[in-house]
Formats: C-alpha cells, sequence, structure tokens
C-alpha cells in the first residue's frame, strides 16, 4: 500500500511540475488581456446606455398612458356637461330671438303711428 501512495504522490508531484511550466502565459497576453478588458469596458458603456434608453422610454410609456387616462376622465366629464351647456344656450338664443322679435313690433308700431300721426296733421292743417 505504500508503494501504492509513494506511486500516487510521484504522478502528482509530476503532474505539478509540468502543470507550472505549461502555466506560464504566452508573451502577447498582457497585450490580449488588455484588449479583452477594453472591448468589455466598452460592452459595459453600450448596456448603460441600452438601459438608460430603456428607461428613459419606460418613463415616457408611463407619462403617455396616465396622459390618456386624464383624457378620458376629462372627456367623460365634458360629454357629461357638454348637454346641459347646449341647452342652456339654446335656451339663452330663444330668448334673444323673443326680446328681437318684440324689439321689431315696437319699432314697426312706433312707425306706424307716425305714419298715422302725419296723415292726421297733413288733413288738419288743411281743415
Amino acid at each position: 500500500m505504500a508503494g501504492k501512495r509513494g506511486w500516487a504522490r510521484g504522478v502528482g508531484l509530476m503532474a505539478l511540475v509540468l502543470s507550472a511550466g505549461c502555466a506560464q502565459p504566452p508573451p502577447d497576453a498582457e497585450a490580449r488581456l488588455a484588449e479583452l478588458e477594453a472591448e468589455g469596458q466598452k460592452m459595459d458603456e453600450a448596456l448603460d446606455n441600452v438601459e438608460e434608453r430603456l428607461l428613459g422610454n419606460q418613463a415616457r410609456t408611463h407619462l403617455w398612458q396616465e396622459l390618456a387616462e386624464r383624457h378620458q376622465q376629462v372627456s367623460a366629464v365634458h360629454c357629461k356637461h357638454a348637454h346641459g351647456n347646449v341647452e342652456a344656450i339654446i335656451e339663452h338664443e330663444e330668448r334673444q330671438e323673443e326680446k328681437a322679435r318684440r324689439l321689431r313690433r315696437r319699432h314697426v308700431a312706433s312707425v306706424d303711428s307716425a305714419v298715422l300721426t302725419s296723415g292726421n296733421a297733413v288733413e288738419s292743417s288743411q281743415n
């Protein structure tokens, strides 16, 4: 059993020695690493930009939804009160027309009496 353990330790030690030699980075590894980090930074900036735009669009969408809801409420109130306002306008217009008819009757009556008076005055001056 001791032989098997020694054999396993020897293989493990040999693997460690060989892997340490293989673990040395290639000569252009630092340049590639810097390039990858720069590319990662650009990707982070691009994602931040996309996130900012999405949040802005989401806020704009919420604003338009709220405005649409308010518009519906205002339209409902307007429709509720518009009928009464139209009736009041029609009633006012009818009163104004009646007032105008009365004024025309008075004017016609005053013209008729002026004509009759002037006719009477002419006849009495001839006598």
